[in-house]
C-alpha cells in the first residue's frame, strides 16, 4: 500500500472515530443536563458526519418500531466506513 493508500485508511479510521465520537454524544444529550462542551463537540460530530448520514437517510427510511423510530442510516454508514478500510488496508 502506497501513502495514498495509508493517507485513505487513516482518514476513514479518523472519520470512524468521529462516527463513534457522535453516537457517545447522542446519548449523552439524551441522559440530560449536557454540558456546553458537548454541546459543541455534538455539533461539530454533525457537522462532520451529516453530510455523508444525511443521503442514506433520504434512501432508507426510518423504521417504526412501535412508538419509537430507529434510524439505520447511521448503522448503514458507520459498516460501509469500516467496510471501506478494510479493502484500502487489504490492497
Amino acid at each position: 500500500m502506497g501513502a495514498l493508500g495509508t493517507l485513505l485508511g487513516f482518514a476513514l479510521s479518523l472519520y470512524l472515530l468521529v462516527l463513534v465520537a457522535r453516537m457517545v454524544l447522542d446519548w449523552v444529550a439524551v441522559v440530560g443536563n449536557t454540558p456546553p462542551w458537548a454541546r459543541r463537540a455534538r455539533g461539530l460530530a454533525y457537522a462532520a458526519t451529516e453530510p455523508v448520514i444525511g443521503p442514506v437517510r433520504r434512501v432508507v427510511r426510518p423504521v417504526r418500531i412501535g412508538g419509537i423510530s430507529l434510524d439505520l442510516a447511521f448503522t448503514l454508514v458507520f459498516i460501509g466506513v469500516i467496510v471501506l478500510r478494510s479493502i484500502v488496508y487489504a490492497l
